[in-house]
């Protein structure tokens, strides 16, 4: 009887330690984990991969770069492949884009990661962010991307992009992070950019390029959060950008060539950062200045910008706030600078 209820006692355990393995591989299907080891082998092999192999779980290979979905049907969920030490230049593994359920990818900090872009990105119909920074990738930003609609986060600064910005990235119904900044992309910005479909839009930064040509007057319907534009080639009245409806906290145009009245400017009231300098902006600095309860920089230096100093709010005494915020223009005066004569 004792040994009977014994076997009754380790008949369970020995079964739970047999199917486990069964039931937790179930995780991974055969078709992801088939995709994501030739992603390693297309990668060269990295060592930070070791623990990627076929006889176990691809969803407990290494759950700080991949994470799979919690409910059934299990799929991988996001890939993070960020600073792997490839070891030659390597491109885009194109099995990535066999791992069609995938929310969220991650490359970034690989500076032997080349070549372009692929279009068979559009693969991935579920895609909400997609982070490709601070590598060596170059060529055009995919036109493709606008077919993914899932898209709520693009990071690709830092790269060799070339080509100029897609118009149709203003398509993305529910994007609400743009980076594109410190790449290589040239030409003017669409005017597809002022009217956004997504109405969720807060950050568009593309500095550190080569864009040209006019400002676009459609980018008056811009209203973001952060927008930086500075340390291109572009020209024409950005005044367009600014308006005391916007709920713009940060604009950075410096480094380009606008030229407005900055006198006829309106400031939304939550600005808190707005560097101008390095432009050719005239006029007189507007009272309205004064009123922004929540600028904490400015930089208006190097423009031809001429008369008083509005005296009053933060434009004095604010560290970093101060004479060199003002300095370079035609000849703008008061406090910071010398007393007007």
């Amino acid at each position: 009887m004792a040994t009977t209820n014994i076997s009754m006692f380790i008949l369970p355990i020995v079964l739970l330690i047999w199917v486990s393995p069964a039931v937790v591989s179930d995780k991974c299907s055969p078709h992801e984990k088939k995709a994501l080891l030739q992603i390693k082998q297309e990668l060269g092999n990295p060592a930070m991969l070791s623990s990627w192999n076929a006889s176990t779980d691809c969803c407990t290979w290494d759950t700080f770069r991949i994470e799979c979905s919690n409910t059934k049907p299990y799929h991988v969920s996001q890939l993070d492949l960020h600073g792997l030490d490839l070891p030659g230049p390597t491109k885009i593994p194109p099995s990535i884009f066999n791992l069609v359920d995938l929310d969220e990818l991650f490359l970034f900090e690989m500076p032997n990661l080349t070549g372009p872009i692929p279009p068979q990105i559009s693969n991935l119909k579920k895609l909400t962010i997609l982070y490709i920074f601070s590598t060596s990738v170059s060529g055009p930003i995919p036109e493709s991307l606008a077919q993914i609609k899932t898209l709520f986060s693009i990071n690709l600064s830092g790269n060799n992009l070339s080509g100029t910005l897609p118009p149709s990235l203003s398509s993305l119904p529910t994007i609400s992070v743009i980076f594109l900044d410190s790449n290589q992309i040239s030409g003017p910005i669409p005017e597809s950019y002022g009217s956004f479909v997504s109405k969720n839009l807060v950050t568009l930064a593309l500095s550190h390029n080569k864009l040209s040509g006019k400002i676009p007057a459609s980018l008056k319907g811009l209203n973001v959060d952060l927008l930086d534009l500075s340390w291109n080639k572009l020209e024409g009245d950005g005044s367009v950008l600014f308006g005391a409806e916007k709920k713009t906290e940060d604009i950075r145009l410096a480094g380009n060539m606008f030229s407005f009245d900055i006198g006829k400017v309106e400031f939304g009231r939550n600005i808190s950062r707005l560097n101008l300098k390095h432009n050719r902006i005239y006029g007189q600095l507007p009272q309205g200045l004064t009123k922004l309860q929540h600028l904490t920089r400015l930089n208006v230096s190097y423009n031809q910008l001429c008369g008083p100093i509005p005296q009053g709010g933060r434009l004095q005494g604010y560290f970093p706030i101060d004479a060199s915020s003002f300095s370079h223009n035609k000849c703008l005066c008061d406090p910071p600078l010398p007393p007007c004569k």
